[in-house]
Order: structure tokens, then sequence, then C-alpha cells
């Protein structure tokens, strides 16, 4: 996703994880001890499907912000707090520091071509892209299942990411009947549900 792509360049490719399983005894059963590289990490990662989100801001030059994340989660409930992440390396990254605000489309089956479109770092994403305006200023989408407005509360450095934690200010959309767009191993995906088990 484009909040994950951009890598510092000379960053080392070797990590010291280990990949586990659970036996039936419910003991820990190492099937490979060899350090996992960059890629090979980032690839069992994506068994963990997630929603697509964009995330938007309005710059301090008056330019419009926005990028496809999936990093993006709750954090608490009261205050009510959510959390994205965005690599070091993203051409973006110093445009979003300087902003006090920023909003989160969550997005439906409906705007896959708009998760695509948002995933590129550079172009002119906008020039046909329909788009509303948050109370604290952030652009935000239509056909979203939801859309958080919030303020900036924290950064935080979190190895090759900068954790930007921020408090919801409001919900300016909710669409509970829209179906959402998932990312799972590298490809979008749509939801379907499983089959109830008959007794």
């Amino acid at each position: 996703m484009a909040a994950s792509d951009h890598s510092p360049a000379g960053r080392s490719e070797r990590s010291s994880l280990e990949i586990v399983s659970e036996s039936s005894e419910s003991k820990p059963v190492v099937e490979s001890r060899a350090p996992l590289s960059r890629g090979e990490l980032r690839g069992v990662l994506g068994n963990f499907a997630t929603g697509v989100t964009i995330i938007t801001a309005g710059g301090q030059r008056g330019e419009r912000l926005g990028i496809t994340a999936n990093s993006f989660s709750s954090v608490s409930l009261e205050p009510p707090l959510v959390l994205f992440s965005l690599d070091k390396g993203a051409y973006s990254l110093r445009a979003f520091l300087s902003t006090a605000h920023f909003a989160v489309s969550v997005l439906s089956t409906r705007q896959r071509d708009l998760a695509t479109r948002f995933a590129v770092p550079m172009g002119d994403k906008w020039a046909t892209t329909e788009w509303r305006q948050t109370p604290n200023g952030s652009p935000w989408f239509p056909d979203s299942l939801a859309v958080f407005d919030c303020s900036t509360h924290y950064t935080y450095q979190g190895g090759d990411h900068v954790i930007f934690v921020g408090q919801v200010d409001s919900v300016v959309h909710y669409a509970p009947r829209a179906e959402p767009l998932l990312y799972f191993r590298g490809r979008y995906a749509e939801l379907r549900p499983m089959e109830e088990e008959t007794p």
C-alpha cells in the first residue's frame, strides 16, 4: 500500500524474526530459523487482511494531500483516538507532519479505482476526483463507508515509519450498508460472509 511502499535507501534487508506454528500441544514449533528479509516479512504480514483507507489533509500551501493506506487502526474510545503510519521515505511525509488535521475515508468496494489512484505517490490524483471537505478542512470522498475528521494528537517514531495518532473530532459520513474494500496478500478483495453452520 502507498503508506508502506517507499523504503529508505541503504536499509538492511535482514531481520531476526522466526516463523513458528502451534502444535497440537500448544507449544511453538519452529519451522524456519533463517532470518526473514524485508520482502519476506512483508509477505507474511500480508496474510493479515485489512480494510483500505485514504488519509487526506489540507497542506499549508493550500494543496490537497492524499495517500492510500491500510495501516489505519483504532486506538481508544475515550478519548476517541485512531492512528495510521507513514513510511519515512514517503513523498508526502513532511507535508503531513506540518498539518494539524487529517481525515480518514474508509473505502467501499465502489472505490477500488480511487484506492489505486491514491496509491501512486506522484501525479495529479485530484483532477477527476469528486471530494468534499470536513469541518477541519480535510478532503473526503463520497461512497466511503465512514469518514473520520481528526486533529493530530501525537506523532511517534516507529522504526522506518512515523506513527500519527489523531483525535476524532467528528464522524462526517457513515454508510453502514456499504460493503468494505479489503486488502489481502497484496491484492484488493471483497468481503464474503461465511455460511452459518447447521447444528
